[in-house]
């Protein structure tokens, strides 16, 4: 037969099995002693067995008050640690922020130059970078697992987010030093319907969108050429001339290496890169500290 006891109960019991006397008990506990010598009752009943014996002479154990206590110990011991563990868990979180991010914000090296400010302030707290793929457009905003994160606008949710601003910049065309669009000196979005585009994957949403220009095509479905989780693999991609693709100004270094260039696209708006959090945790001192480092390093 299950019985569910409250840990207050046996913490009741174990005091007055310590002390032998219900005066004392109540004393240690901060309770009024009918109401302690209540909850032993009810312990009583709900176990079907007599703890404790009170007579003229005082308060003993019985054989069943006397074979519960270590077990009743080592419940509340067992519960101190438990609570001790969860404290230690929630003091670790509030002593690391993590921040996640698809690819190196870079820009002039905006991310340590964060750090700094942001460490200066809060010495004791660790921060942790978390590196994903475009896969998941909020940089791990969605799973719990990032408590800031670099990102790219439109995030989808995007209500449940809030975020400041850290740069805007202009999409620019990237595509292979060998295609014949880049011997123009800048292009018009137009000329660029009918060429395939590298897309983000189909789980980034309304940033797939947003970097194929879908708005700009007049209902045309974009051709797509291959899908890209990375900086990386766009850059292979472009070499392999599977694809053009639409790049923010600021990241632009990551994938112009070797064969790869890109050009000024008209018809186009521009990209938007923010910081961003969860809503519901806007009210986190190191979050609104992260933030305030931000917006001063960029100047907002």
């Amino acid at each position: 037969m299950t019985i569910d006891v409250h840990v207050r109960d046996l913490r009741y019991f174990v005091a007055v099995a310590e002390e032998l006397h219900f005066t004392r008990a109540a004393e240690r506990l901060y309770v009024s002693q009918p109401a302690l010598s209540k909850q032993i009752r009810a312990l009583e009943r709900q176990l079907g067995a007599e703890l404790l014996r009170r007579d003229r002479h005082g308060v003993a154990l019985t054989a069943a008050g006397a074979a519960l206590l270590p077990h009743a110990r080592n419940v509340l011991s067992a519960w101190q640690a438990g609570a001790a563990a969860v404290e230690a868990t929630e003091a670790a979180r509030r002593s690391t922020l993590v921040v996640g991010m698809s690819t190196s914000p870079g820009r002039g090296g905006l991310l340590p130059a964060v750090r700094s400010r942001f460490t200066a302030e809060h010495p004791e707290v660790t921060l942790r970078l978390r590196q994903l793929t475009w896969d998941d457009p909020t940089a791990g905003l969605a799973d719990g697992g990032s408590d800031v994160a670099f990102v790219w606008l439109p995030l989808p949710d995007e209500e449940r987010y809030d975020w400041t601003l850290v740069a805007e910049e202009p999409r620019l065309l990237a595509l292979p030093e060998s295609h014949p669009l880049a011997a123009h000196a800048e292009l018009d979005f137009a000329d660029l319907l009918d060429e395939p585009f590298l897309a983000l994957p189909e789980s980034a949403g309304p940033l797939r969108d947003h970097w194929l220009a879908l708005h700009a095509r007049a209902g045309r479905p974009p051709l797509i050429g291959a899908e890209i989780s990375g900086a990386e693999e766009t850059y292979e991609a472009l070499v392999a001339g599977l694809g053009i693709c639409l790049v923010a100004a600021g990241n632009a270094p990551l994938i112009t290496l070797g064969g790869v260039t890109t050009r000024p696209v008209h018809g186009i708006s521009p990209s938007r890169y923010v910081l961003a959090w969860r809503h519901e945790d806007a009210h986190r001192p190191l979050i609104g500290a992260y933030a305030r480092a931000c917006r001063s390093t960029v100047g907002r």
